[in-house]
């Protein structure tokens, strides 16, 4: 399993969730450059190992585990895992 950010976090990008990561897996961070550019932050799938750190870390509650993301944000699922396979890829 995985975490997932949703949609609380679009326009906060509040990056404490990334200070407490382990396994850096939470991007784009405030010293990359397409940090400005992107609406929120985004949780490596095949890099998170399931520890949870990140969710108390969240002011906004915008982190689940993947079998507690409400329906209505489902899609985010893929949009975390999509955002990095652009991110290699390109």
């Amino acid at each position: 399993m995985t975490h997932v950010i949703a949609e609380p976090c679009i326009g906060t990008k509040d990056s404490s969730c990334v200070d407490v990561c382990p396994v850096d897996c939470i991007h784009p961070t405030k010293d990359e450059e397409t940090f400005e550019p992107e609406k929120m932050l985004y949780i490596d799938p095949d890099t998170c190992i399931d520890c949870g750190l990140c969710v108390d870390e969240c002011p906004v509650q915008a982190i689940f585990p993947e079998e507690d993301l409400p329906s209505e944000w489902s899609e985010y699922l893929k949009l975390n895992a999509d955002w990095y396979v652009t991110q290699t890829s390109g």
